[in-house]
């Protein structure tokens, strides 16, 4: 099943289950396409479960969205 690019460019993860759905998508679609993607960032490894602001995790998410951002643009031309 493939997820129109309009609804992954509103997909904004907010926990480690839905970053991982979102990558899946994009790289799903990116295989529809036949676009080579590079690698998604590297989830977090030192989070302290604190609820810090400014979290490890704020940091990941801004990431891959960035990522998604620049994937659905390379098959969008």
């Amino acid at each position: 099943m493939r997820i129109p690019d309009e609804a992954l460019l509103a997909w904004n993860p907010t926990d480690r289950a839905e970053a991982q759905a979102l990558i899946a998508a994009v790289q799903a679609s990116a295989s529809q396409h036949a676009i080579a993607l590079p690698a998604p960032p590297d989830e977090p490894t030192t989070c302290c479960g604190r609820g810090c602001i400014g979290c490890v995790w704020e940091g990941y998410y801004s990431a891959l969205a960035y990522w998604r951002d620049e994937s659905v643009l390379r098959w969008a031309d």
